[in-house]
């Protein structure tokens, strides 16, 4: 898939194997400059937002880029799965978005998205995509409701039950 946003070419395609340790870091690196990790660089999340190989393994890890650099990655869970945090059945969810700082604002975070959307509806019986976000991430919020995900606050959800503050809250687009 090639779209063209915001003047620049960006192709979203599976990622390939040889780019997961890449793919890893430039995740790894997003969350910990938008300050997304609570232990910082010692937070146990960090590994699991390395690790695109145990992703890829049951889920479509995706890759956007731009010229012939990966500038983002998502991952695509269709149906449940390992990967899956708050997906129901017949629902696709969109896990670990993250696009490089210097190439965010050209649309990959967009393209993405609308890559996991079109997965989604290609996927039998699929009716809806989820996903969960933090709380800090406004710009994502507002990419998600400008492509008509709605929030659905009665699935927000503790991924640490053990720190009271660390709530996810979620947003759910019907197909």
């Amino acid at each position: 898939m090639s779209c063209t946003l915001a003047g620049m070419d960006i192709r979203i395609r599976p990622a390939d194997p040889a780019e997961y340790d890449e793919l890893g870091e430039l995740t790894a690196e997003a969350y910990l400059l938008d300050g997304l990790l609570d232990f910082g660089a010692s937070d146990p999340y960090l590994l699991v937002l390395k690790d695109v190989a145990a992703r890829a393994a049951s889920a479509e890890v995706l890759a956007a880029v731009l010229g012939d650099r990966v500038v983002g990655g998502v991952t695509f869970v269709p149906s449940g799965g390992p990967v899956a945090d708050i997906a129901r059945p017949g629902e696709a969810e969109i896990r670990t978005l993250a696009v490089r700082r210097e190439a965010r604002g050209r649309g990959a975070g967009e393209a993405l998205v609308r890559a996991c959307v079109d997965r989604a509806r290609a996927t039998a019986g699929c009716s809806s995509v989820v996903l969960s976000s933090q709380r800090a991430m406004h710009s994502a919020h507002r990419l998600y409701e400008r492509l008509g995900f709605v929030r659905t606050p009665e699935r927000d959800w503790n991924p640490l039950p053990e720190l009271d503050d660390v709530t996810l809250i979620t947003y759910k687009l019907t197909l």
